[in-house]
């Protein structure tokens, strides 16, 4: 409130770099704590012979290293654009929530397989009250990153990382099947056991295809269009803004980045409409929530760039 503030590019590295750093830490705690939680029930897994608790492992162990590709993308983010990636690195984290789809596949792959190894050679689950304990350890540790990995994201801005933060609480849920399977087992229902591995593995891929959704619309830069109305209604508040010809907005890693093209004013001299360009796109910068950057194309209201009209036509 009582320091002045600046768009100015190079003044608007060290908050990038913040959140990035933010998101990097978020994501090394989680990363022990699921390991921590993965490596308990490791342990519980080899001498109970549960298929319920392997496949809750196996897909703990896979959470917890979706952590390593969102790290690494954070790190590339901070780096500065250069004259072949002109627009930065923000795109790695894009990318690496591709890779946090593949885990994810990768993960429903091993639980379904070994539950239905289960299914044709039934094997007696030893220890179930050992069992029940580590479902329970694995919903805890869950839940724990889940709500630490969904505030810390929606601070930052990062969709990646809030995604990574519901994906967690999944797996809690998860969890928690293991203790209904163990339950099942001491009720005297020894195939209770692989079925809710099954169980399991059909939740894995519930949370597959919504990450994969998520994952492919960031791709295809696709934003959501209340977004785009509020960056059409800042632009129409700007004082010379005629009409609001075009806007486009994409998400790149945890930042959005604008494209806008405004109608004003044709018997406006080159400088007034220069003015009316940066007062839109300040405008934009305040307006728009995570916006790093905007560009704003000025013209003269009704001009129809007949010119251009073929180029368009053939994109």
């Amino acid at each position: 409130m009582f320091r002045p503030h600046s768009h100015d590019a190079a003044q608007s590295v060290d908050p990038a770099l913040e959140t990035s750093a933010v998101g990097v830490r978020a994501l090394k705690i989680s990363l022990v704590v699921l390991l921590a939680t993965a490596l308990a029930q490791l342990g519980v897994v080899l001498v109970s012979g549960s298929s319920a608790l392997l496949a809750d492992t196996v897909h703990n162990f896979s959470d917890a290293l979706t952590a390593v590709p969102l790290w690494i993308a954070f790190l590339l983010g901070r780096r500065a654009a250069s004259r072949r990636y002109t627009h930065g690195y923000d795109r790695a984290e894009d990318l690496a929530g591709v890779v946090i789809v593949a885990m994810i596949a990768l993960s429903a792959v091993l639980a379904g397989y070994e539950s239905v190894r289960r299914l044709l050679d039934p094997q007696p689950v030893q220890h179930v009250g050992a069992v029940l304990v580590a479902g329970l350890i694995g919903f805890a540790g869950n839940e724990l990153v889940a709500l630490y990995r969904i505030r810390v994201g929606r601070a930052i801005g990062s969709a990646a990382l809030v995604a990574d933060g519901l994906h967690a609480r999944t797996d809690g849920f998860t969890s928690l099947a293991v203790v209904a399977a163990a339950l099942g087992t001491m009720a005297g229902i020894p195939l209770a056991d692989p079925v809710v591995g099954l169980l399991i593995t059909v939740a894995i891929l519930a949370v597959l295809r919504g990450a994969a959704t998520d994952v492919v619309r960031r791709l295809m830069d696709a934003v959501d269009p209340a977004l785009v109305d509020t960056a059409e209604a800042v632009l129409r508040d700007v004082p010379g803004v005629v009409a609001v010809e075009q806007v486009r907005l994409r998400w790149t890693g945890h930042r959005v980045r604008a494209e806008a093209a405004v109608g004003v004013d044709p018997a406006l001299g080159v400088v007034a409409a220069h003015d009316i360009a940066t007062a839109a796109e300040h405008a934009l910068l305040h307006g728009v929530p995570r916006l790093a950057v905007a560009t704003v194309h000025v013209g003269p209201a009704g001009h129809d760039h007949a010119e251009l009209a073929h180029h368009a036509a053939r994109g």
